[in-house]
């Protein structure tokens, strides 16, 4: 792959990071019930607010993995240790994010008092499906690509 197409691809992903960073900061202010807070109540009194933060490190560990792989491929390091333990590390980030989202909808699901829940539990399935089919692209890589590795490894041992 050419350098320019990975370092577009890096860019990107540092798009993303910032956007996604931006979006959790900015949008606890737009909902309705935070009209008149502070920061202090915005921020510290909303545990599912807190629960999405913390959910969202795996969110950014998978972004900061996707960057590193990129780099790999761009340096033609593609068929290294290092690529397949970004990929495991994805892999992992994805099915932490997956299994968040899930607890968070069952939790809408068990405490709904009376609250339209369908927009937060459709989101939550995408969500959900999304980091499923994410988890799952990225065992697949990482086992072909480990097999890659382990073939490129016994024919430099022979060589």
């Amino acid at each position: 792959m050419k350098k320019s197409s990975t370092a577009f691809l890096q860019i990107v992903i540092i798009f993303i990071g910032i956007s996604a960073l931006v979006l959790l900061l900015w949008e606890p202010h737009l909902e309705g019930r935070n009209a008149h807070a502070t920061l202090f109540q915005i921020y510290f009194n909303d545990p599912f607010l807190a629960y999405a933060y913390t959910t969202s490190i795996a969110f950014f560990v998978a972004l900061y993995q996707a960057f590193k792989l990129l780099g790999y491929i761009g340096q033609n390091k593609i068929f290294s240790i290092p690529s397949v333990k970004a990929l495991k590390t994805i892999k992992y980030c994805a099915t932490i994010i997956a299994t968040s989202i899930a607890a968070a909808v069952a939790y809408l699901f068990i405490a709904q008092s009376g609250d339209d829940i369908a927009g937060g539990v459709a989101m939550g399935v995408v969500i959900t499906l999304s980091s499923i089919v994410i988890a799952t692209a990225a065992a697949i890589f990482e086992k072909l690509l480990q097999n890659a590795v382990d073939i490129k490894s016994e024919n430099d041992l022979t060589v």
